[in-house]
């Protein structure tokens, strides 16, 4: 983004700025622009033209844009308020992952979490629906099983087999409450490497040790788990050899947050490895036990406040702000400190 020394390069470059303005060459392009193409899409390329913007822009939908929040009046009822907002959280997920282009125009990728702790209850997509189309009233509520609790709004089912992999997660780590299943190539990459998961670089150490897990499936029930290693594992980070690997979280901000940090450590380190394997500096366990307890810390390491931020909150709180300036209606419930920040915009 410019900085003031940028802006006051442009003030003292007028006499450039006016002759380009008045320029018949400028006028005929911006007449040909304007008149070619469809009003809404000329006067988009002119603002990207024009304004140093910088926008979450890699979806595949450039047309309008469904509410998130869309749990109204009678549909309301069916649900409890922290269902309606964790329904809302959950869509915004997708729609954050859809416009980072991380889910590639697919509709497959899973993404899914614990409704709460006393029931083996979980929110997931119905297949069928994009990524930008997802709604919290159109999520599907399913058992472990996988099988249908509440269809949501849509007809659409769900790939139980899919679905039992993450559900032998969840019976496993009660800790974990969230799991979004990355593969993205350099993930993919990544998980398919003898070496592992590197600690080469800060994004590494934020996501804090990874473990390996093999897939298992029972040809009777025509079910997927994981292996009994996962008990014993602490880790957020489930590496699935072959088959992308597992960010998971406390909740839906914990979850994001690795998840982002995941997706460029493993591009750095695909990357890096090409320099071969012993050419590499890994991060001591010092290094990484202080990366650790800053991440644990909340707010990027950095209070300046006496807000007390969870992991991945004040971060996942910037980018509801993003949607909802952008008319993404995401229901989020904003804290104090970002009430503030809005209200004086």
């Amino acid at each position: 983004m410019p900085g003031e020394s940028d802006n006051q390069a442009t003030l003292n470059d007028r006499p450039s700025v006016t002759t380009l303005l008045n320029s018949p060459e400028f006028y005929t392009e911006l007449n040909d622009l304007l008149i070619s193409d469809g009003n809404k899409e000329s006067l988009e390329t002119l603002s990207n033209l024009l304004l140093p913007i910088t926008k979450l822009d890699a979806t595949v939908c450039k047309g309008p844009v469904l509410p998130v929040n869309d749990i109204r009046g009678i549909d309301s009822r069916s649900y409890s308020k922290n269902e309606r907002y964790l329904r809302c959280k959950l869509a915004s997920l997708y729609r954050v992952i859809d416009l980072y282009g991380w889910n590639y125009g697919t509709c497959y990728n899973h993404v899914s979490v614990r409704v709460n702790n006393s029931t083996d209850q979980f929110l997931t997509k119905p297949n069928g629906l994009a990524f930008h189309e997802v709604t919290g009233s159109s999520l599907v509520k399913v058992d472990s099983n996988g099988s249908k609790v509440d269809p949501g709004s849509t007809t659409f089912g769900v790939n139980a087999l899919s679905f039992s992999l993450y559900a032998s997660v969840y019976k496993h780590r009660p800790d974990i409450n969230c799991i979004i299943h990355v593969q993205t190539p350099a993930v993919a990459a990544v998980a398919a490497m003898k070496c592992g998961f590197l600690a080469l670089c800060q994004e590494a150490l934020i996501c804090g040790p990874a473990t390996s897990h093999e897939i298992q499936i029972d040809l009777d029930t025509n079910r997927l788990s994981i292996d009994e290693g996962v008990q014993k594992s602490t880790a957020k980070v489930l590496i699935l050899p072959n088959h992308g690997i597992l960010a998971c979280g406390a909740n839906i901000e914990e979850a994001w947050h690795i998840t982002f940090h995941l997706i460029l450590a493993c591009e750095s380190q695909l990357r890096a490895v090409a320099m071969g394997i012993d050419n590499l500096i890994i991060s001591s366990d010092q290094a990484a036990k202080q990366v650790t307890n800053t991440v644990a810390a909340g707010g990027g390491g950095v209070n300046t406040t006496d807000v007390k931020w969870a992991v991945g909150e004040l971060e996942w709180s910037t980018l509801m702000v993003v949607l909802d300036r952008a008319g993404y209606h995401t229901g989020y419930i904003y804290r104090e400190p970002l009430i503030r920040f809005i209200d004086k915009q």
